[in-house]
């Protein structure tokens, strides 16, 4: 049986041809008439890069916002609301890929949490560098490992999601009731895992300096340090801090001018990396760019 992933909607982007080399007739969402798009977060921030979005996550997140409110999941097509989701054929991402990639050298894996789907997704990934050679990043929230996977990637860009992630009875009653119910009814794994995040950077730490990883942190603010070293830092070795991204929560402009100066200070204060979120700035909350 053909190897398959099961995709969001328009699970690759941004792209203007189909698997055939057909001509799409819609402009995809950046606007722009070529396919791909920068990746807009972590260390290879402005690359120009193709996205795969896998559907299916294992965690539920929702974060309080300073002032009041709260932001869930900026995906939510690949975690609590996958009624669009599409199963493709390896070789039907493939051909994809071929006739969008042009010069582009980066591929990022995201979700959702890809490594659910890691039989199919290893695959993916070997024939994605051996008929590409291209750089490929995969974003995982670090709660699961597969050797095998590994050794075709070449950024691990790890986004732990703490306690206060954690979706609760008070976060749910601030939501419209149709969203809160999708969010209460999926099934949720505890986070993070330490034990796991440090098998993604042993792999690196072991690779000659073939790959790389990030520590992504959403974070509100100050407040959220020392859930960071609680919870994952003081458990994992062989981090510098310039491995650690500070990210301001928010998928949008108006949640992120609520919390970006407040991570940026954050930031400067531990020696860690600042993680603007450039699509955002560049395209507002679509998805799909």
């Amino acid at each position: 049986m053909a190897a398959s992933l099961l995709l969001v909607n328009n699970g690759i982007f941004p792209i203007t041809r189909d698997a055939e080399g057909k001509l799409l007739t819609d402009v995809p969402a950046t606007g722009l008439q070529h396919p791909g798009t920068i990746q807009g977060e972590g260390k290879l921030v402005g690359t120009a890069s193709l996205f795969i979005r896998l559907s299916g996550c294992n965690l539920r997140c929702m974060w309080n916002i300073p002032g009041g409110g709260v932001s869930a999941c900026d995906t939510p097509d690949s975690s609590f609301d996958v009624s669009k989701n599409q199963l493709w054929k390896v070789d039907e991402i493939i051909e994809t890929v071929r006739h969008n990639l042009g010069d582009m050298c980066h591929v990022v894996i995201t979700g959702g949490e890809p490594t659910i789907q890691h039989r199919s997704l290893k695959e993916l990934c070997r024939r994605l560098k051996e008929e590409f050679d291209v750089l490929i990043t995969i974003e995982t929230n670090g709660t699961l490992f597969d050797e095998e996977l590994a050794r075709h990637i070449d950024l691990f860009s790890i986004s732990p999601k703490l306690s206060d992630s954690l979706v609760t009875e008070e976060k749910l009653k601030q939501l419209p009731q149709q969203l809160a119910e999708k969010v209460a009814a999926a099934p949720s794994q505890k986070t993070p895992c330490p034990d796991v995040i440090q098998q993604y950077i042993d792999v690196c730490l072991n690779s000659n300096g073939e790959k790389d990883f990030q520590l992504k942190f959403v974070m509100s603010g100050s407040e959220n340090t020392e859930s960071i070293h609680e919870e994952v830092l003081n458990h994992i070795s062989g981090w510098k801090p310039s491995d650690i991204l500070a990210m301001p929560l928010g998928g949008n402009h108006q949640t992120l001018g609520k919390t970006s100066l407040r991570v940026l200070e954050t930031a400067i204060q531990h020696g860690w990396r600042y993680c603007p979120r450039i699509h955002i700035d560049l395209f507002g909350d679509k998805p799909g760019v």
